[in-house]
């Protein structure tokens, strides 16, 4: 069988499928870790009587960790199979929420986030993208747009699963309840993804002819890569962007709260700025194989600047239209940072390549999460956090106007400089 035959003309491309189990995977990784474990902060803060920078302490060091992680296992997915690196972060996801039931301190805390970054640097965005980058040539942004609606499911359905169970059930209940799903995500993951087009003989999608089976082997290599402005742009615009990405969802819940929302209508708003994100990605992921997609980045940093502005109003009224636009903004521009950097440089090295921005965009967002708690300890009030949330997305998009076309950035000569 060949790939044109499967993609064209005789039924769906098999990597849609593999894109559908990506979009699977995220939603658990990243939906039961970044956003789930947030619907539980309120119990937890109030059995412990922490401050909320000590609580949030635990996501700098999952996602800083995490990051630390990504070119070492983005080195390792370039060499072996993705499926076995995924498959052993989900088990390992499933052991470290049964612990987390378990916990009884800071330090339990602290040490259970060792291993959900881990669980992220495994099963989280860089090897997802890998392995759907190597099924598409042509398609690519829709595909990855489909696959990154993975982590906007998450943060819609872990809350509110959360706040459901816990009308009934304590936080450590609930959770142990929750430890499960992951394994029925490696059930589906063993049996339908493959690691490359050409485990079943066949090319991806849009690859010539004679390019053999699998662009895996096409573009930069690492320390060219590494050398270039789009590289550094890249790198900062998603340093900024998930700080304040991962500030402001994480800190929802109790932002929501603390103006008078019941837990469930916090858990909705939460769900619906996940929502937007969900759309975002998927049309603008759509809308990349288009339209000029320098363009479409600048666009989605400009929408998610106007949202961050009406955060840091603190007006409660301007409250969802923060949500939605918010929410729309960086669900596109979480897209496009991906999309941009398979695009600009290829796939020969692509698992460290985006593993090393990794780096820097987890410590950014982890950061976020903690830098907000902080802020929010010393003064009592989330203004000056949000202020600094508009601040940093400004910047990314004064970084951005010096982006490239990805066509262009891919032929760009290395920097005399990195």
């Amino acid at each position: 069988m060949t790939e044109q035959k499967s993609g064209a003309g005789s039924g769906i491309f098999y990597g849609w499928y593999v894109a559908l189990v990506a979009m699977l995977t995220l939603m658990v990784s990243n939906g039961m870790t970044i956003t789930g474990m947030t619907i539980f902060d309120p119990a937890i803060l109030q059995e412990f009587g922490w401050s909320r920078g000590d609580l949030k302490l635990r996501d700098l060091l999952q996602l800083g960790l995490s990051g630390l992680m990504a070119p070492f296992i983005g080195t390792l997915a370039d060499r072996m199979s993705v499926k076995k690196l995924m498959m052993a972060g989900l088990a390992l996801l499933s052991a470290c929420i049964a612990a987390y039931s378990q916990m009884t301190s800071l330090t339990h805390l602290y040490l259970v986030n060792v291993g959900i970054a881990l669980v992220l640097a495994l099963a989280g965005l860089v090897l997802n993208v890998l392995i759907v980058s190597r099924w598409f040539v042509q398609k690519r942004g829709t595909a990855l747009g489909l696959t990154l609606v993975g982590t906007s499911l998450g943060g819609i359905i872990f809350p509110r699963l959360g706040a459901m169970l816990l009308k009934t059930y304590t936080w450590r209940e609930a959770m142990l309840m929750e430890a499960v799903i992951p394994l029925i995500a490696l059930v589906i993951m063993a049996f339908v993804t493959r690691d490359s087009p050409a485990d079943l003989g066949l090319r991806a999608l849009g690859a010539p002819s004679g390019g053999g089976a699998s662009p895996s082997l096409t573009g930069m290599e690492y320390k060219d890569a590494i050398r270039t402005r789009t590289f550094w742009i890249l790198t900062f615009c998603a340093m900024t962007t998930f700080y304040c990405i991962l500030a402001a969802q994480a800190h929802m819940v109790l932002h929501l709260k603390g103006m008078g929302w019941p837990l469930e209508k916090a858990a909705s708003g939460v769900g619906i700025l996940f929502t937007m994100g969900l759309v975002g990605k998927f049309v603008i992921g759509y809308l990349a194989d288009k339209i000029e997609r320098r363009v479409v980045f600048l666009t989605n940093i400009a929408i998610m600047l106007a949202g961050a502005l009406f955060l840091a109003s603190m007006k409660e009224a301007l409250l969802w239209p923060f949500i939605l636009i918010f929410g729309l903004g960086w669900g596109g521009l979480y897209t496009m940072l991906q999309l941009t950097c398979m695009d600009s440089f290829g796939t020969r090295a692509g698992g460290k390549i985006l593993g090393t921005i990794t780096v820097l965009d987890a410590i950014g967002g982890g950061l976020g999460i903690w830098i907000t708690g902080v802020l929010f300890d010393r003064s009592k009030s989330y203004e000056s956090a949000f202020m600094l949330i508009a601040t940093l997305v400004f910047l990314a998009f004064l970084a951005a106007l010096a982006l490239q076309n990805p066509q262009a950035a891919s032929k760009e000569p290395a920097a005399t400089t990195a």
